[in-house]
């Protein structure tokens, strides 16, 4: 057969606060992050001809590395100068946008996604140099088709989803289902979908050797009459496969790098790709719904978002972050558009919405009751602000 191109996406996300948190509390764990971070560019640079990785970076990971204060403070563990300036590789690297505050996008109200999604431009432009990002990553991979519109009307030209949670509407055989990118539209807008192989990014995420995901992905593509698009969706900074730092126990030293030494030495049909490039010379093929859904956790299978809903505390707790988004956009239209007349209104208002914003991270909610509390703190933040004594 011919060439099977593999797009390696990984997702890179640290809540607000929580590296700084970590170096009170638990700093060999701190070090461990930052140090996955940093070995990303490193493990590559032997193979800038070859090899190719689409990175998404939340807004709160990349505004904590950027920050002057940060830097300084870790200082001695990473330079998080050089590691953004060598995560600027365009040889390496494609960057992928997504929701500011990695909010499960579904599960907040629709008002908030333009402030989450157009956040995350503005910092993702000042810090990487560039205007357009061509993909979106949904945070936890938590998608509807709602979303389509608000994608498109900030430039995106795809979108990344779950395969388990793809509808054929063009007749399609498995294979093309999930090795093809395809067209999904919404009230008269439509964008691609490039769909994640679910069983393939699970073994990602675990650990797996080079022969076997050779063998499999040959196994599940020798059946494509098209240039198949295989792509693999993890984290890439949580658990020991991708912490570890010996290249003998992790990710890059076990899997990619042996990879690319036998894509280099043409002894397989994989080749590394950017998403982007893929859909310039292949294009998209057939329409698609996608049901409302997130990506599979060690706990569920993404259907019904149970991660982040299952106790009652949980849904309080969304319950009262759209109260609160209710309040804060009635405020807004009430206070009318910016100027000199109402500029502490609008100042007040903004301190009350990037801190709603920030309640709505999907952390505050993954981890069962735990870190529930740390949305209300947020919302009560808000509210003094929505309603000064």
């Amino acid at each position: 057969m011919g060439t099977v191109f593999h797009a390696l996406v990984l997702n890179l996300h640290q809540p607000a606060g929580n590296l700084e948190a970590l170096l009170e509390s638990n700093e060999w764990e701190a070090k461990e992050i930052l140090h996955a971070l940093d070995r990303i560019p490193r493990s590559l640079w032997d193979y800038e001809d070859i090899a190719r990785v689409n990175l998404s970076l939340s807004g709160t990971l990349l505004e904590t590395l950027s920050r002057p204060d940060f830097q300084q403070r870790v200082y001695g563990i990473v330079k998080c100068g050089d590691l953004i300036w060598h995560l600027q590789n365009r040889r390496l690297f494609n960057i992928l946008g997504t929701g500011y505050y990695h909010p499960v996008l579904p599960l907040i109200p629709e008002a908030d996604w333009p402030a989450q999604v157009g956040r995350w431009l503005g910092l993702g432009r000042h810090l990487f140099w560039r205007t357009d990002f061509g993909g979106f990553w949904p945070p936890e991979m938590a998608f509807c088709m709602e979303m389509i519109p608000v994608l498109k009307r900030f430039g995106y030209r795809y979108v990344i989803v779950d395969s388990e949670h793809i509808e054929p509407v063009t007749p399609m055989r498995w294979e093309e289902a999930r090795y093809r990118p395809h067209i999904a539209r919404h009230n008269g807008e439509e964008i691609i979908v490039v769909v994640r192989d679910r069983e393939l990014s699970y073994a990602q995420e675990s650990g797996m050797d080079t022969g076997w995901f050779m063998y499999e992905v040959h196994e599940r593509t020798k059946n494509c009459d098209f240039p198949p698009l295989v792509t693999t969706c993890t984290d890439g900074d949580n658990g020991g496969w991708f912490r570890n730092a010996s290249l003998k126990g992790n990710f890059w030293g076990v899997l990619y790098r042996p990879l690319l030494e036998h894509v280099r030495r043409n002894e397989t049909e994989i080749r590394p790709a950017f998403i982007t490039d893929y859909l310039d010379q292949h294009g998209a093929h057939g329409e698609v719904r996608v049901r409302t859904a997130a990506w599979n956790t060690g706990w569920h299978c993404g259907i019904g978002f149970t991660q982040w809903t299952g106790s009652q505390a949980q849904k309080d707790a969304l319950q009262r972050v759209a109260e609160t988004s209710r309040a804060l956009h009635e405020a807004l239209v009430k206070a009318g558009p910016p100027g000199d007349g109402n500029a502490g209104i609008h100042s007040r208002l903004e301190q009350a919405h990037w801190r709603l914003l920030r309640a709505e991270t999907s952390c505050h909610l993954f981890w069962g009751e735990a870190w529930v509390d740390r949305c209300h703190r947020d919302l009560d933040e808000a509210w003094t602000y929505l309603k000064p004594s």
